[in-house]
């Protein structure tokens, strides 16, 4: 079946208004003959007359009364369709944004990205969802919106991504921890009782690396799969978590922070989003919101 030619339905459009082949012609720039021929194609293609001679004008086939309206709304989508963009309306845009967002996010930058978004857009409202793994396929399929995370090489190649902020490991112990007082050397650090904190059940990591470097090694008494359940672990034991420092900062007010006595490894943690999504103007002031408030949220770390 060949494609039809969209374009008759403008031509057809104009003559169910108009009611006459040189109005319609006039209406769209054409000649009169160019119009007649169109209205044969049209004719063709429908296999109905659509307006027949009535005295010296046309009148519509109880078909081109039924197409009238149904034309007329394709016409006008279509032409919305190709029309710029009108410009982003924060006051009126109504609408819920999905954010997939690792251990921390929310209850580190949430606050200042809540109060920002309703600030500028009332109507808007955020949903924040778990991120239990990589997987960059929420994106993909259109369940999230955004996500936040180290880009790892599990993440698909069309991904965008735009770095939010760096941070580096600390350790946090309950406060009267024996790491409160005196200095903290690389010894003591690797000594004392560890959490090793992997979604995935690994004990091995980048701070162990760097203490390998030393001829060091941690000992780990526990694993957990979170920031949140190593730092309640802490809270009430004498053991030691490492976790990245401005990720944390609201995870970890009652506790005893310090840098570690050795170079930290370093992350970078990024927004994520899906090609389909980079041109959408709402989706793009809310990627501005996150990154300006992730940078407020971060410009100071609290650990010396």
């Amino acid at each position: 079946m060949p494609t039809p030619d969209f374009n008759l339905l403008v031509t057809l459009d104009a003559l169910l208004c108009e009611g006459s082949v040189a109005r319609a012609a006039q209406r769209l720039g054409l000649s009169p003959s160019a119009m007649s021929r169109a209205l044969a194609r049209l004719r063709q293609a429908t296999g109905d007359p659509l307006l027949v001679r009535a005295g010296r004008g046309l009148v519509p086939t109880p078909r081109a009364l039924e197409l009238r309206a149904q034309v007329g709304q394709l016409v006008d989508e279509v032409q919305a369709v190709l029309r710029p963009q009108q410009a982003l309306d924060l006051e009126r845009l109504e609408r819920t944004f999905s954010l997939r967002t690792g251990e921390g996010f929310v209850e580190t930058f949430g606050p200042s990205l809540i109060a920002r978004v309703s600030a500028e857009a009332p109507r808007v409202r955020l949903r924040f969802v778990p991120k239990p793994d990589r997987n960059s396929a929420p994106l993909r399929d259109g369940s999230v919106d955004l996500e936040t995370g180290v880009v790892g090489r599990t993440m698909g190649p069309e991904i965008r991504t735009l770095g939010l902020f760096r941070d580096r490991f600390i350790g946090v112990v309950q406060l009267g921890h024996p790491l409160c007082t005196d200095k903290i050397t690389a010894a003591r650090y690797a000594a004392g009782r560890h959490i090793a904190i992997s979604r995935r059940g690994i004990n091995r990591g980048p701070v162990d690396e760097a203490l390998e470097s030393l001829g060091l090694e941690r000992n780990i008494v526990t694993m957990v799969g979170g920031f949140s359940a190593a730092l309640a672990l802490v809270r009430n034991s004498d053991l030691i978590a490492t976790v990245p420092e401005k990720t944390t900062a609201a995870l970890r007010a009652d506790l005893h922070s310090f840098a570690l006595p050795f170079a930290p490894p370093q992350i970078t943690v990024s927004l994520l989003w899906h090609p389909r999504m980079h041109a959408d103007p709402a989706h793009r002031w809310l990627r501005g919101c996150v990154r300006e408030a992730c940078a407020a949220a971060s410009t100071n770390g609290d650990v010396d």
